[in-house]
């Protein structure tokens, strides 16, 4: 398992329960073991705490440093190995503050069973220590060589729900210092929640009209660890909406585009935009996605939206998505316009049951329909697909509600949970009353939630073609022609 970075993710309501058991009333230390699921991305792994296995009477002994006896590892593990999942300790120090050291007894029981957690799953032991203001520490014990275990810290912990919990380890992740730059943006809202803010791994998936004012938004803010997944080239007629392109940018990667605009505008003083110039339906652009702490949905085709869907809850990566719908009359003058924006996680409506996309035009999709004029022209008046909504004034206002839902999940402000699904109206010019939706009972995703990687869905594959992508195919050929059209050529050149 090879990795730069390690961290640990579980649910709001997981989060709630650890810490009902571990801060005990009389201040003693308490532990309980749990099962992880893994999330492997490009550059980081992720444990995604999945069920919590409390001691029974008598399997573990409360008497300051709390310790735990053999039965109850043994059965922690045995329930391990029979759901193919990992195995992690999890432990309080009620007097600490923040991120936790350990002391001797605490590496003695995690890395004194290392060996015997990864014989019986193939995967590392991890540990987790929570403070008495609830922080979380986590690290991983990866198996350097026979019988030797190594800890590897985590640099953030997270809790995802309709809160956003962000517990960074300083000694991985330091807290950047704001600039002068960002003098009335930290204002706003301190120091330590600026430093929070520009800690996260954040992802614009779809480096359109929105994707592009949203990235602007991010590098001027102060965010410092941006990427931007998006496939497609810059053509003329993206100009009208695209912010950060220009005519002389015509037929270059908007990820490429958009990520040297960023870098050239960004207030933090160890700001980075990646480009990553694949889809997020392959396999690149899902592990790359994988690598973030939230993303910020700007496709509007169902396949993508569904990966991001899947990622949000089975992976516990929150998704910030926006669509935008706009209708004309059949003299071409506009009939309505609307735009909305939602936060996806755990305990929150997914894309799918806010009806964002339809799970029936994935297939659709993948099998290259969707490019295909003939098909896009079957379709009946007034379908989704034959829309042509990205309309700069509108994208302006949709970015703005994204990035209102990002401030306020992350922010926390007053400490209230995060946003709720807001509508606007362009026609007739107002706000639909926020309210609380969940999903479907029957809704798949629910069942996946904390699953990463065992989550047995595939929703990865190969991109059909595009326009562009064939011309340029087509292009290469004449460059590097075979035998036979070498022949033709030449015979075409011989008669004239």
């Amino acid at each position: 398992m090879t990795t730069d970075s390690y961290s640990v993710a579980m649910t709001k309501e997981c989060d709630r329960v650890l810490r009902g058991h571990l801060l005990r009333r009389d201040r003693q230390e308490d532990l309980c073991f749990a099962l992880w699921n893994l999330s492997r991305g490009s550059s980081r792994t992720t444990a995604l705490i999945s069920k919590v296995i409390f001691p029974r009477e008598g399997e573990r002994s409360v008497h300051g440093n709390v310790s735990f006896n053999p039965g109850y590892f043994e059965r922690a593990l045995s329930e391990a190995n029979a759901a193919d999942a990992g195995l992690a300790l999890l432990h309080s120090h009620p007097d600490g503050r923040g991120w936790q050291n350990m002391s001797r007894d605490d590496i003695n029981a995690e890395c004194g069973n290392a060996g015997r957690v990864f014989g019986a799953t193939k995967l590392p032991f991890v540990g987790l220590t929570m403070a008495g203001d609830g922080s979380w520490s986590g690290r991983f014990w990866m198996r350097t060589a026979p019988r030797t275990y190594e800890r590897m810290d985590c640099g953030l912990v997270r809790v995802v729900g309709d809160v956003f919990g962000l517990h960074y380890y300083d000694g991985l992740l330091p807290a950047p210092k704001s600039t002068k730059a960002q003098i009335r943006t930290v204002a706003s809202w301190g120091k330590k929640r600026q430093a929070d803010l520009a800690r996260l791994r954040v992802g614009i998936v779809g480096a359109g009209s929105v994707g592009g004012l949203i990235g602007e938004a991010l590098a001027r803010t102060g965010f410092e660890d941006v990427k931007v997944i998006d496939f497609d080239h810059i053509e003329e007629h993206n100009l009208d909406r695209l912010v950060y392109a220009e005519r002389s940018n015509v037929g270059n990667l908007k990820a490429t585009t958009l990520a040297d605009r960023l870098q050239s505008v960004a207030t933090g003083s160890n700001f980075h935009c990646e480009p990553v110039s694949v889809a997020v339906y392959e396999e690149e652009g899902f592990r790359k996605a994988l690598d973030c702490d939230i993303l910020l949905s700007c496709v509007d085709r169902p396949w993508g939206r569904h990966v991001l869907n899947l990622i949000a809850y089975a992976h516990l990566i929150p998704v910030i998505d926006g669509g935008i719908a706009v209708q004309t009359k059949s003299n071409g003058e506009l009939r309505r316009a609307d735009w909305r924006a939602h936060t996806c996680a755990p305990g929150q409506a997914c894309m799918a049951c806010l009806g964002q996309y339809s799970t029936g035009l994935v297939q659709t999709e993948r099998e290259g329909l969707l490019d295909d004029p003939k098909y896009i022209e079957g379709l009946p008046a007034g379908h989704p697909l034959k829309a042509r909504e990205n309309v700069f004034a509108f994208s302006m206002s949709c970015a703005s509600f994204q990035m209102m839902q990002l401030l306020n999940y992350a922010l926390a402000p007053l400490g209230l949970a995060g946003p709720r699904p807001q509508m606007y109206h362009f026609v007739g010019g107002f706000l639909e009353k926020a309210e609380q939706i969940e999903c479907e009972p029957d809704c798949a995703f629910r069942e996946i939630v904390a699953k990463g990687d065992n989550c047995r869905y595939y929703v990865v594959g190969t991109r059909p073609s595009t326009k562009f992508e064939i011309k340029e195919n087509d292009r290469l050929a004449d460059h590097n022609p075979s035998p036979f059209r070498r022949f033709i050529k030449w015979l075409s050149r011989l008669l004239t």
